[in-house]
């Protein structure tokens, strides 16, 4: 439940960090930038795979990957919607 607030602390400290780069962009462009750039480590580098880890925390990857016999279910599941219809 923790980790859930503090991933939308670091988004919404991101997503502001990014369109207060964009408001001063004309006064500071070096800071501006900064501003702009650290949004965005913290979108893509930190709150996304905090989210992820969050997410997948609990199942099973093999369920996941693309191996023979998870295309054999995928096909044995189509062929039975081909023959219902």
């Amino acid at each position: 439940m923790k980790l859930k607030y503090l991933i939308t602390l670091i988004l919404l400290s991101s997503i502001v960090s990014i369109i207060y780069g964009f408001t001063i962009e004309e006064e500071q462009v070096v800071f501006a930038q900064k501003c702009i750039g650290l949004g965005t480590v913290g979108i893509f580098l930190i709150a996304m795979p905090l989210f992820l880890i969050k997410e997948s925390k609990g199942k099973k990857m093999k369920d996941y990957m693309l191996n023979e016999e998870n295309i054999r279910k995928m096909k044995g599941k189509n062929l039975e919607k081909t023959d219902n219809q």
